[in-house]
């Protein structure tokens, strides 16, 4: 999943909404040195992502991109699924999308200091062009897919998948749907699991 997905499968503590976010940058057991609402949130990260590749409706998707692009396909379905959650965000939340997000900007403000480098640096661009509530729609999806293929150098031509999100859209957001109630059931499931190793 990517990141709208793992901030709102966070639940509400601000620690484990930070961990969760900047996990990707967390190697092996570097983890450990950050608080423990921090360390929660990091592994709740890696037990998401790893139910999320083996998931068969996850494959289904990404099956549906191998042929043309690639590894690159589970990314590709990480930000579609992202695009999905953002168009039906009402029906996940009682706040909506873009306080949600406001909220979560100021987040990182306050932690700034928190924050790996990598972050820090990404942060400003990523609340400049909003990317969150810019999943919400197909043109801010499209951008996102640009702003990735070129990080990749233009290996990934990321940037086409726009087409088949469009070509395929119906099927995309019926496997979401279905694969996103699992998704958060377990990662409901899993983050109390996580917290109780911590008392």
């Amino acid at each position: 999943m990517n990141f709208l997905a793992h901030i709102y499968l966070s639940g509400n503590n601000e620690e484990v909404i930070i961990g969760n976010f900047i996990a990707d940058g967390i190697k092996g057991k570097k983890y450990q040195k950050y608080p423990d609402g921090i360390q929660k949130g990091i592994l709740l990260h890696r037990e998401i992502d790893t139910f999320t590749d083996a998931h068969p409706i996850v494959r289904q998707s990404t099956k549906r991109l191998h042929e043309k692009y690639g590894h690159y396909s589970g990314i590709i379905v990480d930000i579609l699924y992202d695009h999905f959650l953002a168009k039906n965000w009402n029906t996940y939340s009682s706040i909506p999308l873009d306080t949600f997000v406001d909220n979560f900007y100021q987040l990182l403000h306050n932690n700034f200091d928190l924050l790996p480098l990598r972050i820090q640096k990404m942060m400003p661009f990523m609340i400049a062009d909003n990317w969150l509530l810019s999943y919400a729609t197909v043109p801010g999806i499209s951008k996102i897919l640009y702003q990735m293929n070129y990080r990749t150098k233009n290996k990934s031509k990321m940037n086409f998948a726009v087409l088949e999100l469009e070509e395929y859209y119906n099927a995309f957001e019926t496997e979401f749907t279905s694969f996103f109630i699992e998704l958060n059931n377990f990662s409901t499931t899993k983050l109390k699991e996580i917290c109780d190793t911590f008392i």
